[in-house]
């Protein structure tokens, strides 16, 4: 999978870059196919019920990061499963090797790989690969962002009456009351209709690509969101943190509803 020939204009060093991101991304959707609806998947627990992990989260990760070591060994990362090796180094890579595990466990069509690249703690490039749908997402900062070669920009839409939008539910919602039920009882009296499809990096892209006019949530990981705000952002996307003390809380809108979906949200 080499979408690099439909960016012709971006350096050399960001063109290798993306095209390993791009091999990474499509061997772990590979492995995620291998295992997907299929009977007898490995699957465990970490933090509660409701946060799933599988034997296609762990090869798909060892995965990625042999590639990173035989690739690029003086990189640092940051992974989902594994946690951080070398935070502080210049290059650091940002994976989640399946986002959405739980719609991959129930035979859900709605998972994918995430794969950011930072320098110097800045987003530089990011994938977000959909194996079941063969959607590829991407983007280099400050060049634009793309779905399959295609360029991609958010929606225009102006009336919160007419937004779809998306959301989630953080895992810790029945121990934090500050669980986002209150928000989507007062977003879901105002929009169209709220979609949750159950992984944040998918949300963002298709808020990028304009399926979705808005998307929020609370309490995400690093590795939830890196690739997939980058894909926004450079779609157009106003990305806002919505919480000070709740990890990565965002809200992501195209620009003629952030207001809105802000003052709805917040009650601002």
């Amino acid at each position: 999978m080499d979408l690099t020939k439909y960016l012709p204009n971006i350096p050399d060093e960001y063109r290798m870059l993306l095209a390993a991101a791009f091999t990474m991304a499509e061997n772990a959707g590979n492995i995620h196919m291998k295992y997907f609806r299929k009977a007898g998947l490995e699957q465990t627990t970490k933090l509660n019920d409701s946060d799933v992990v599988t034997i296609a989260d762990k090869e798909s990760e060892a995965s990625i990061l042999f590639f990173i070591h035989e690739r690029f060994p003086s990189h640092g990362i940051i992974s989902e499963e594994s946690g951080r090796e070398h935070d502080s180094r210049e290059w650091r890579w940002v994976v989640d090797p399946l986002d959405g595990t739980t719609n991959f466990a129930m035979g859900l069509p709605a998972f994918c790989v995430s794969i950011a690249l930072e320098h110097n703690k800045e987003t530089i490039l990011g994938v977000v690969y959909v194996p079941y749908l063969g959607e590829c997402f991407y983007a280099v900062k400050g060049m634009g962002a793309w779905l399959n070669g295609n360029p991609i920009h958010c929606s225009d839409k102006s009336e919160l009456s007419k937004a779809v939008v998306a959301t989630g539910m953080p895992y810790d919602r029945n121990d934090n009351p500050d669980n986002n039920l209150a928000e989507i009882c007062r977003m879901a009296l105002c929009v169209r209709g709220i979609r949750r499809m159950g992984s944040a990096a998918i949300d963002l892209c298709y808020t990028a690509a304009g399926f979705f006019d808005a998307y929020w949530e609370l309490n995400l990981n690093r590795w939830d969101v890196s690739a997939g705000q980058l894909v926004a952002a450079e779609a157009g996307v106003l990305i806002e943190s919505i919480r000070a003390n709740r990890n990565h809380s965002i809200l992501a809108s195209n620009p003629n509803l952030h207001r809105s979906m802000r003052k709805a949200l917040l009650n601002d």
